[in-house]
């Protein structure tokens, strides 16, 4: 599994995605500052009208505690806005891979697979759902573990496994609905659920690192597309044909 990894790093760089990386971290950038400036909008507009409201209800004398008040939640509300532009990565590349996934996975198997027959592009419509649909989740989990971070550090912990799972199992789908059915990759996926699991954590470290983590589209597809590969062959190897996919 860390070869998997190893590999994937050195082919997000490679002249062959060049050209895929720039336009994800083009994609990536734009959804966090379209997010990032949607939230301070509506952050201003409620401070605003909470400061007026206290005005009215306190009188002219409260004119500057309020204005100190409201200055104050700005600040954090800014600081908010950078710690969950960060958290909120997770979701940005799971739903950004969904646009690129099949080009990157096209010139892996390309590369590194050539005597392989390869794998069909799944239709667009498709993989935005699949994508999107994560990106959902991680947002969700992103919320729950909001408040638990609070607790010695619990949803820290709760984001980090909960992202592995969901970012694991994103991306081992698209890379074996390539050569699968929807309802077999599935099952794939959960025949070697602890791999997955595992190679997930991996996602979720890269996607944790500031900057780097807007590569993580190209370095996950990579990674789970070796994966694939070599869990498939064992799978094949080892599981009658009788007993596949039950």
């Amino acid at each position: 599994m860390f070869d998997d990894a190893i590999r994937a790093i050195g082919q997000i760089f490679s002249p062959p995605l060049r050209a895929v990386l720039w336009k994800s971290i083009g994609l990536a950038l734009a959804l966090v500052i379209a997010v990032a400036a949607a939230i301070e909008r509506a952050i201003v507009w409620l401070v605003g009208a909470g400061s007026s409201s206290a005005e009215t209800a306190l009188g002219p004398h409260a004119h500057l505690p309020v204005d100190v008040i409201a200055w104050l939640l700005s600040m954090a509300a800014g600081f908010g806005i950078l710690i969950g532009s960060v958290m909120l990565m997770p979701a940005v590349t799971a739903f950004v891979a969904s646009f690129f996934a099949d080009q990157i996975a096209d010139q892996v198997e390309h590369t590194d697979y050539p005597g392989d027959p390869p794998g069909k592009a799944l239709p667009l419509s498709q993989a935005v759902l699949q994508g999107g649909k994560t990106a959902l989740l991680a947002i969700a989990v992103y919320l729950c573990a909001l408040p638990l971070s609070l607790i010695a550090g619990a949803g820290v912990v709760l984001f980090f496994l909960a992202t592995a799972w969901l970012l694991g199992r994103e991306y081992f789908e698209l890379a074996a609905m390539r050569f699968r059915p929807i309802a077999e990759a599935k099952a794939l996926r959960r025949h070697y659920a602890g791999s997955v699991f595992i190679g997930g954590m991996i996602i979720a470290l890269f996607v944790s690192i500031p900057i780097v983590n807007l590569a993580t589209p190209l370095f996950a597809t990579a990674f789970m597309v070796h994966m694939h590969k070599r869990l498939s062959g064992r799978f094949e190897r080892n599981v009658s044909p009788g007993r596949r996919y039950s």
